[in-house]
C-alpha cells in the first residue's frame, strides 16, 4: 500500500485543545506514507434512532471517513472519568443502522493527555471496552497516559521533552506496525 489513511478523532471540541495539539505532534512523528484525516465531531448531531435510516450528512461523512481509512486514532481527554460525549456519539453513529458498523475490523489506537497526573487512563479503558464490543482491533500496549504541561508541545507541534518524544515515537512505531498488520 502506498499511503495509509488514518481517521483521527480528537475527543475535545475546544479550539485550544491539548489533545488536538497532541494529535498534531503525533502526526509529525508518523512516517511519510501515513496521512491523518481529522474527523469533525462538533457538527455531528446527537444520535437518534429515528434518524439512522436518513442519516444526517455529518454522521454519514464520519462513517465514510472511517470506511476509507486503513486505521483510526483516538486522541482524547477524559471527561468525568470516561470518554467525552462527542466521542461516544460518533461511535454510536458509526454502528448504525444495524449491519453497517464501520468500526468492525478496523485497526485502532488510543492516546490522550490531561493536566491530571493520571492522564486519561480511565477514558482509555472505557473506550477500549466500547471499541472491543464493536469489533475494532485496538492496540493495547504500550499505553500512553500523558500529563500535559503548557511547554510540552511548542507552537510548531514539536514535543519539547526528549524523553517524552522518544516514548511517543516508540508508540507511533508500534501503532504503524499495528495498522500494517491489519492491512497486509
Amino acid at each position: 500500500m502506498s499511503t495509509y489513511k488514518i481517521a483521527v478523532f480528537v475527543g475535545s471540541l475546544r479550539a485550544a485543545s491539548f489533545n488536538l495539539r497532541l494529535a498534531r505532534a503525533l502526526e509529525k512523528l508518523m512516517p511519510a506514507d501515513f496521512k491523518f484525516d481529522y474527523v469533525s465531531l462538533g457538527d455531528v448531531p446527537l444520535y437518534n434512532q429515528d434518524n439512522e435510516n436518513n442519516m444526517p450528512a455529518p454522521a454519514a461523512k464520519l462513517k465514510q471517513q472511517v470506511a476509507d481509512a486503513q486505521g483510526v486514532l483516538f486522541v482524547s481527554p477524559e471527561h468525568n472519568r470516561s470518554l467525552p460525549a462527542a466521542l461516544k456519539n460518533a461511535i454510536d453513529w458509526g454502528t448504525r443502522p444495524y449491519g453497517t458498523n464501520c468500526w468492525a475490523g478496523k485497526a485502532a489506537g488510543i492516546v490522550g493527555t490531561s493536566p491530571s497526573a493520571a492522564g486519561t487512563a480511565l477514558m482509555q479503558q472505557h473506550l477500549r471496552n466500547i471499541l472491543a464490543a464493536e469489533g475494532a482491533n485496538v492496540l493495547t500496549t504500550p499505553e500512553v497516559f500523558l500529563q500535559f504541561h503548557e511547554d510540552l508541545i511548542d507552537d510548531q507541534y514539536n514535543i519539547t521533552n526528549e524523553g517524552t518524544r522518544k516514548f511517543l515515537q516508540g508508540w507511533i512505531d508500534r501503532y504503524v506496525d499495528w495498522i500494517k498488520k491489519f492491512n497486509a
